[in-house]
């Protein structure tokens, strides 16, 4: 394409990957949590529940997405975009339960930590929610500088040679 501008896929592969795993633990945790005993409310393993849709697979599945966009491509622009969409997805998880009494009638969405002591429910709202959106935000911004500060190799469109005035090509008698 003409004007593309292109970056060595190297560049996104680290950050990409990383948020390919923090996106399967953010978009998965809530059903295989529960094994061992890491969870929320509800705390049974493989439970559906349209919480756990809005404040941990959408996020999760947008990070991923990310992830895989910054692996995958060789443009500034997809791989800006990736970077984007996992920074969104990150603060997602850190700021989805504190904002979703805003559509849920005044009351928080993705129940409450499942374990009774205390150092396990601050573990639990730091690697399930918050601390996750943090570092995801932290990864994706990471990644973000990384592709706006690469300088840019732009593939242009070279003309191809036509004959000028001054050259003459010999006529070939037909027949």
């Amino acid at each position: 394409m003409a004007g593309m501008v292109r970056m060595r896929r190297s560049v996104g592969v680290g950050s990409g990957i990383l948020l390919v795993l923090l996106g399967l633990w953010g978009g998965l945790i809530a059903f295989i949590g529960p094994y061992f005993h890491y969870a929320y409310t509800p705390d049974t393993t493989w439970t559906y529940n349209t919480a756990r849709l809005w404040l941990e697979i959408l996020p999760g599945a947008a990070a991923f997405l990310g992830g895989l966009l910054l692996i995958a491509t060789s443009s500034k622009h997809v791989a800006g975009f990736g970077a984007m969409l996992a920074a969104a997805a990150g603060a997602w998880f850190a700021l989805g339960t504190v904002l979703s009494p805003l559509w849920n009638n005044n009351v928080q969405l993705g129940g409450s930590p499942a374990s009774t002591t205390v150092v396990m429910r601050i573990a639990e709202q730091l690697g399930i929610f918050t601390g996750l959106g943090v570092v995801i935000v932290c990864v994706a911004a990471f990644a973000f500088g990384r592709v706006v500060s690469v300088p840019a190799e732009t593939e242009s469109v070279e003309p191809l040679d036509a004959p000028s005035a001054t050259e003459t090509m010999p006529i070939q008698p037909l027949g």
